[in-house]
């Protein structure tokens, strides 16, 4: 019985877990969840905090640097005492401390050039991270709209199989009237061959494009994924004939975040000159330390103590000898922090660095930094010819799509008149099978190209209006 619970459990939370997957998804919730989860994203926030750690490590070069010391060992043999700096033949054991600071007063504007040059690459970084996050969206709004004619072109599909079918029965009834000889139910079979072999197409083309959907999105293609349908309507207004490809650029310009992105790394590139120059320049620097040290063979003076010395003098010829008394010093060990306090010292200086030549190695820098910028430029350059370029086929393109559209809505209403013609003249059996087929596939390709313009008419005022700095919307 338990082992019943566990497994109705265990179902029960893998039905719950599969639930949302279930539900609809917006044009909104997909570009969010696509933008937490794609790995391009990802790539462009993880360039963002590098720019970040190295700005702030640029920032915090004008703060002075502090280091502690600390040593010890034992020496053996002739060396030296390090607190007597005198020799000695015996075994030592010591230790030695140290603090020692230094600050940079003058590098050639190096430090200044630096923080500038990284707030514009943290500024860089963070633009590129908001063109990944665009590019991200344009293309999930492109799947998801593939995905939507791909479901259009499936109803119209079930739509033709119906309407084979009903012509079957039709068939069937002429047949048995003696109005249609026999052949015309094969003919009528075929169509519905045909017609269920394009059904099959068009769920495989719905399946793909959701496939294509799951894996910006970054999801498992087994996950169950569908999205809302809303209605695609073409805005009354909308003339693409009125577009100025000019104004459109212009305002594009200030709009793209790639095309700052470049402009920020164009004055980072100029900055980056300036750094390799100031390694021309001398270097000033401020420095100073504390140190101490101990020796096991260092000793102390306790006391003193009188004692007579035997002396030998000559006196009127005649040696004489007496006794001279003299204070002896009394030692014992010198205690460890008795000696860290005794030797304790200070130092303060001031160094000066002075390039002179240094294996052609500065002039190549600032030529290797030249080259960054003109490289820069360039590379500017070609975004915006890139952004013109698109904008250029995006209206171009639009301009195409409205007058595919209006074509496609004159043929569907030409051939819808045709067929409906046909259906009558095929009800009374004063047209044939094959003519019938013909006027009835003519409509139904027409229907197929008007919503594949119509589609492909909306897409184009969409990425127009994204180049206008717009947020895609299927509103």
């Amino acid at each position: 019985m338990f082992r019943n619970l566990f497994f109705a459990g265990v179902l029960l939370v893998v039905a719950a877990l599969r639930l949302p997957a279930q539900q609809a998804w917006s044009l909104e919730q997909c570009v969010e969840y696509a933008t937490r989860n794609n790995l391009n994203v990802k790539q462009a926030q993880n360039q963002i905090r590098g720019a970040e750690l190295t700005y702030t490590q640029n920032k915090f070069s004008r703060f002075p640097s502090l280091n502690g010391t600390a040593s010890g060992g034992m020496q053996f043999g002739r060396t030296i005492d390090p607190t007597t700096n005198s020799f000695d033949n015996q075994q030592i054991g010591y230790n030695s401390y140290g603090l020692n600071f230094g600050i940079t007063v003058f590098a050639g504007n190096r430090i200044n050039n630096a923080i500038r040059q990284g707030t514009l690459d943290l500024s860089a970084s963070k633009l590129d991270a908001e063109q990944a996050a665009n590019d991200l969206g344009l293309s999930v709004a492109t799947a998801y709209l593939n995905i939507l004619l791909a479901e259009e072109q499936l109803g119209l599909a079930r739509q033709r199989l119906n309407q084979s079918r009903l012509q079957l029965d039709q068939t069937e009834k002429l047949i048995a009237a003696g109005a249609r000889p026999v052949n015309e139910r094969l003919n009528a079979l075929s169509l519905i061959a045909v017609d269920e072999q394009a059904l099959i197409q068009a769920e495989n083309a719905v399946s793909l494009n959701y496939l294509s959907l799951k894996q910006i999105l970054m999801l498992d293609p087994a996950q169950d994924l569908a999205i809302q349908r809303p209605e695609i309507t073409i805005p009354a207004d909308a003339d693409p004939d009125n577009y100025a490809a000019n104004e459109i650029f212009t305002g594009a310009l200030g709009l793209q975040p790639n095309i700052e992105a470049g402009e920020k790394r164009m004055a980072s590139a100029k900055i980056g000159v300036d750094l390799a120059k100031a390694a021309f320049y001398p270097t000033l620097s401020f420095f100073g330390g504390l140190s101490s040290n101990y020796s096991s063979v260092s000793r102390q003076v306790d006391g003193y103590i009188t004692q007579n010395f035997k002396q030998t003098v000559l006196f009127n010829g005649q040696q004489v000898d007496f006794e001279v008394p003299q204070q002896v010093p009394l030692f014992s060990d010198n205690p460890y922090f008795n000696q860290i306090s005794e030797n304790f010292g200070q130092s303060l200086g001031v160094s000066l660095n002075i390039p002179i030549y240094n294996n052609h190695r500065n002039k190549i820098n600032v030529e290797r930094a030249r080259l960054n910028m003109v490289t820069q430029e360039v590379v500017m350059e070609q975004t915006r010819q890139n952004l013109k370029t698109s904008i250029d086929r995006a209206i171009a393109d639009a301009r195409a799509a409205k007058r595919s559209l209006d074509a496609a809505q004159r043929a569907v209403d030409a051939s819808s008149a045709a067929f409906e013609n046909a259906q009558k003249r095929f009800d009374v059996g004063a047209l044939n099978s094959l003519e019938y087929q013909t006027a009835r596939n003519t409509m139904e390709q027409s229907k197929i190209d008007l919503v594949r313009a119509r589609f492909q008419y909306f897409f184009n005022l969409k990425l127009v209006e994204f180049y206008q700095g717009r947020k895609i919307t299927l509103n």
